[in-house]
């Protein structure tokens, strides 16, 4: 369902007063795309994933590389499948360096005007949004 006109202006004023206080942290939010380091580690987890399964599958039939009972090189492709995977499912919510530094610096803070928590933008936010639904 569309927005109204009221509802797209609100909300573009919303964007712009985000942009005015806080450049750092809008511009971080607003990009949806993944990080080259991000995607590069995705790519390497599961490549390192697949390579594992190969490994531990291949491992069955050499029993030139048993130790004891144990089939050593399944052993290791299972330890690089999950090496794969937990690389490709931490890189999920990794950021690059210049990202990580804009939402760092992005934590709350009081309002720059002084005027303490709800003084500010967010406060007159909160305010609007109390009235219109005590009206309804």
């Amino acid at each position: 369902m569309p927005l109204s006109e009221h509802e797209q202006r609100l909300l573009e004023q919303i964007e712009r007063a985000l942009y005015q206080e806080d450049p750092k942290f809008a511009s971080s939010v607003s990009g949806s795309k993944m990080s080259k380091p991000a995607r590069r580690r995705r790519i390497q987890g599961a490549v390192l994933f697949v390579l594992g399964l190969v490994l531990l599958v291949a491992g069955i039939p050499f029993q030139a590389l048993y130790l004891g009972d144990i089939p050593v090189l399944s052993v290791v492709g299972f330890l690089a499948m999950l090496g794969g995977a937990l690389l490709a499912v931490t890189s999920i919510g990794a950021r690059s360096g210049k990202d990580a530094e804009s939402a760092e610096g992005a934590a709350p803070s009081k309002d720059k005007s002084g005027g303490g928590e709800n003084g500010g933008f967010t406060g007159r936010m909160e305010e609007r949004f109390r009235r219109r639904f005590e009206q309804e």
